[in-house]
């Protein structure tokens, strides 16, 4: 009995030696961030838009309320023309459907023009935006912006270093650089379902607005 009373002070210090069992440890969960699409119209869409040789990341879906979202959008980080890359400026998430007609625009619409007018292939186009929660200026209608379903194309910029703007050159520049402006514009009217520029109000005096919705309206 003394024996064993001697050891407790030596069971005791080997005891606190000794690490008690822990809980398991929660695993961290990694979240990937890259997206795929689950609805095979979307998973279409960027098939399409792929095969256009646009370069572009799918955006997850949000809700930001008041009749504002960005649904079924992409970010486009470049074009293709026939031969080379189409550099963008100052454009937000797109719907899938109208970066695929913007795609095809740009390539046969507004490269092709520049080249056959100007005698110079497109290198940049320039945009005022697409997605942006408001209303159509004057009216308590929601814009296509809000759905990120319009784009508001500014300027080019070309390989000899030329740049037309619409602001500019839609009333001034050369004959060569009017008649670009208005072939391009009447290209888009046969793409997209509205088209608004500078001969449908002051507030598009610097821009042509494309959208899909719309039955050909064209201005």
């Amino acid at each position: 009995m003394r024996r064993v009373l001697a050891l407790l002070p030596l069971i005791a210090a080997l005891a606190g030696c000794i690490d008690a069992p822990q809980a398991p440890k929660r695993q961290t969960v990694q979240r990937s961030s890259a997206y795929t699409p689950d609805r095979p119209d979307m998973r279409q869409c960027l098939a399409s838009l792929g095969a256009t040789r646009a370069s572009f990341s799918p955006l997850p879906d949000q809700y930001f309320g008041a009749g504002c979202a960005t649904l079924n959008t992409v970010r486009l980080a470049s074009l293709r023309g026939d031969y080379d890359s189409l550099a963008l400026t100052n454009l937000g998430p797109v719907s899938c459907p109208l970066a695929n007609t913007f795609a095809a625009w740009a390539r046969f619409g507004v490269d092709r023009a520049a080249r056959q007018i100007l005698g110079s292939p497109l290198v940049r186009i320039e945009t005022m935006g697409s997605y942006n929660c408001r209303n159509v200026a004057g009216t308590g209608r929601r814009s296509a912006h809000a759905t990120a379903s319009a784009i508001d194309v500014s300027g080019f910029v070309f390989a000899d270093g030329r740049r037309i703007t619409v602001l500019g050159n839609w009333n001034g520049g050369t004959a060569q650089e009017r008649e670009f402006l208005r072939v391009i514009h009447a290209s888009a009217c046969k793409r997209f379902g509205t088209v608004l520029g500078p001969a449908y109000n002051a507030a598009h005096r610097d821009h042509l607005h494309v959208e899909l919705s719309g039955g050909n309206y064209c201005r």
